[in-house]
């Protein structure tokens, strides 16, 4: 009786079944734990957001100095 237990093939069958993807898999740098290699494609105003973050803190701590 295999009622409410999975059996062998449908194991089998389930660990076959392969994802295809168009996003790089891996990761950027091969020694770095992150960013994830689809960081690029996922987040690409990541570079001026963050430019615009340091203009912006960096002014303010420039003020604080006044």
């Amino acid at each position: 009786m295999s009622k409410g237990f999975a059996t062998d093939t449908l194991i089998s069958k389930k660990s076959k079944k392969k994802i295809f993807s168009k996003e790089p898999q891996g990761r950027l740098i091969s020694w770095s734990p992150w960013p994830p290699a689809n960081f690029q494609t996922r987040y690409p105003a990541f570079p001026f957001v963050l430019t615009i973050l340091i203009i912006v803190i960096g002014q303010w701590y420039l003020s604080l100095l006044r």
